[in-house]
């Protein structure tokens, strides 16, 4: 059974959630204001930023933008991607997120990467110790894969809590969340709200034509995105969407958010203009047809068992 995530007054979450990566970063205070009030005219409830987002800026700017109506949201934040997952890093970072945001309580932390190198009963006493105090309401994962998720949500059990939400990377080129990491979601009644539906604005088709943005700018995102199959796909979206009349940025995070398992897909943009072919996602229904052309764009990964002949 799917946790029950609302916020502190009893609104549901949304079903997508708004990414603030941006805030305080490319999209400077005017643009992150009108991104935020075109997510809540869109009736967007779940919003999503990080201690690490823009050096702070995009946790202060999210907290000042939610102040009037707090209890109507639900708020997410992250935790030590830098420092390691100890205790005293976890606490410490947690601490300088409330007071960028400006709240007592967070509704979401999440750990925001594995930590190999810390045990999980420190890691994990310390997010069970933050909620028996209050200060959060559901303890998350983000890039985690499905073994290190059991392993953390067994952890977890044995100190009276749960992981009740997870974050991983997933769109259309990138599908290896498809293999296990869903699947046990949905077992283990996990939400999940993933990032990058855009494939980093790959599959918005700007670049096809040479457009800039962060997979010309940034490394990581020109390696991740870098094979030439995924540019393809790309193409051939943006090609589907010219014959339906459907921005591919539509399509693509309409067709994240169309998997099962999926609970709420973190949708961002630079300026409230970029953001709009993403909020349109929210009302478009396709039918298997259109959902079955857009997911033999790209390759299907292969089950975990490997045993092709059963897939």
């Amino acid at each position: 059974m799917m946790p029950h995530i609302t916020s502190a007054d009893g609104t549901p979450m949304s079903r997508f959630c708004f990414g603030t990566m941006q805030f305080g970063g490319p999209a400077d205070e005017t643009a992150s204001r009108a991104m935020f009030d075109a997510c809540r005219a869109a009736g967007i409830t779940f919003f999503d930023t990080a201690f690490v987002y823009t050096g702070g800026a995009s946790e202060t700017l999210l907290g000042e933008f939610a102040a009037s109506e707090r209890d109507s949201l639900i708020i997410a934040t992250k935790a030590a991607y830098e420092g390691g997952s100890s205790a005293h890093n976890i606490l410490t970072g947690f601490e300088i997120s409330r007071g960028r945001l400006g709240m007592d309580y967070i509704d979401i932390l999440y750990l925001h990467r594995w930590d190999a190198d810390v045990p999980l009963e420190e890691t994990f006493g310390a997010l069970a110790g933050l909620k028996s105090a209050g200060k959060i309401g559901h303890i998350g994962v983000s890039n985690f894969s499905a073994w290190q998720g059991m392993k953390a949500q067994a952890v977890a059990g044995k100190l009276g809590v749960r992981i009740d939400i997870m974050q991983p990377m997933y769109n259309l080129v990138k599908r290896q969340a498809e293999v296990e990491l869903l699947p046990m979601a949905l077992s283990e009644g996990i939400a999940v709200a993933p990032y990058s539906p855009l494939g980093g604005g790959l599959l918005t088709g700007k670049y096809n034509n040479g457009g800039a943005g962060r997979l010309a700018e940034d490394g990581r995102y020109a390696a991740r995105y870098g094979p030439g199959w995924m540019h393809d796909a790309a193409r051939n979206l943006a090609d589907l969407a010219a014959e339906t009349g459907i921005h591919p940025a539509t399509l693509a995070v309409a067709w994240v958010a169309r998997n099962p398992a999926i609970t709420a897909p973190i949708i961002s943009a630079r300026t409230a203009d970029q953001l709009k072919p993403s909020l349109d996602a929210l009302a478009l229904t396709f039918d298997d047809t259109l959902y079955a052309q857009i997911t033999a764009l790209t390759p299907t990964p292969a089950p975990a068992t490997d045993r092709l002949e059963e897939a």
